[in-house]
């Protein structure tokens, strides 16, 4: 039985664009020498029906930035991304997407209506999703051309601060009350959002930002890729007062396969059993009930235990749900039914 599942998250557009070779399409159409986490002939082979493909602008190199690297074991955010930069590289990744839609393995979806489209069709349904809102001026302007292409998801952050607000560090056995929260800027944008129907993705989010966030928007409030503080104490996973404000709104989590967001110990080591995995899905379905759970891998972004391994592996965890006790139809929400809820609500 193949269980088919939506993903929250995964960074597989940085990985082929920032691979020097030529054949990137060639690389996810063909799976050639499977490399990476997803492509396309492992995400139909695993039952992967789509999900939300991220468009992340990565830290300008120290060496080109002058400036130092960042130490993350002491919680440093990387130095502010020029708008120049993340525009760069989120068109490249963009241009890349589109290709791939015209190949014809994948839809750019705008809407619920539309992933069910692509399902029908044997296409991965792809939601076009930024991480981090460096590409975009405070005049919005870049907002438009971007909606237009397909945008229907924003990280306001990633784990740095923008012109919009303040991310959270890689920080171990620490709370996520860190730094300012939006800026009028990033306030502006949460209200655009809401109007326009792009979901907002709190994962990478400051806990100022989040109750920004909170106190601004009408729609279900997400966090794509996060894990329970509670279980692995990281700045990078909520807590428990951040997980009831979801639970309020009718918002969803996706769970995040990062093995240093997963171990209560904070390590990212392969050595990750799943059943680690089933313990923060056992939290989070306490937390945010049965309508309020599902997956969020960051493949092509993280270390994943070594037994999911890539795309293939999303069976074994969703097999672990079951043999743990979950009823089918419960597993099956937390495939894919609880995006597909939560993205009608919010995109439309």
């Amino acid at each position: 039985m193949t269980i088919p599942f939506f993903d929250g998250h995964n960074d597989t557009l940085l990985r082929l664009t920032e691979d020097a070779r030529p054949d990137k399409r060639d690389m996810f159409i063909n799976g050639k020498n499977g490399e990476g986490h997803i492509d396309y002939p492992r995400a139909r082979k695993s039952g992967m029906a789509g999900g939300f493909f991220a468009m992340f602008p990565p830290p300008v190199k120290a060496s080109v930035a002058n400036v130092a690297a960042p130490d993350f074991t002491k919680g440093d955010l990387p130095p502010l991304l020029d708008i120049a930069n993340a525009q760069k590289s989120t068109n490249a990744m963009a241009a890349l997407l589109l290709q791939l839609e015209r190949d014809g393995v994948l839809k750019v979806c705008r809407s619920a209506a539309d992933i069910d489209g692509a399902i029908a069709q044997g296409k991965l349904a792809a939601i076009f999703h930024i991480e981090g809102a460096e590409a975009i001026d405070t005049d919005f302007q870049a907002f438009e051309i971007l909606y237009a292409a397909g945008l229907r998801s924003i990280g306001v952050t990633w784990s740095r601060a923008n012109a919009f607000g303040t991310g959270v560090p890689f920080r171990f056995n620490a709370d996520p009350d860190t730094g300012p929260g939006l800026t009028a800027a990033g306030k502006a944008l949460v209200r655009i959002c809401d109007q326009r129907g792009v979901m907002i993705d709190l994962s990478h989010l400051n806990a100022a930002g989040f109750r920004d966030v909170a106190a601004i928007s009408t729609k279900p409030l997400v966090a794509t890729h996060s894990n329970v503080h509670a279980i692995c104490p990281c700045t990078r996973n909520l807590t428990d007062w951040q997980l009831a404000a979801i639970r309020e709104s009718g918002g969803v989590v996706g769970l995040n396969y990062a093995t240093g967001f997963l171990r209560p110990d904070g390590k990212f080591d392969a050595d990750t059993p799943i059943e680690v995995m089933v313990r923060h899905v056992d939290a989070l379905v306490e937390a945010l009930g049965e309508d309020g759970v599902a997956l969020g891998s960051d493949f092509d972004g993280a270390m994943v235990p070594k037994d999911i391994g890539d795309v293939t592996g999303v069976p074994k965890l969703l097999q672990a749900l079951l043999d743990k006790g979950y009823g089918e139809p419960l597993v099956r929400k937390i495939a894919l039914g609880n995006w597909l809820s939560v993205i009608a609500r919010t995109i439309g």
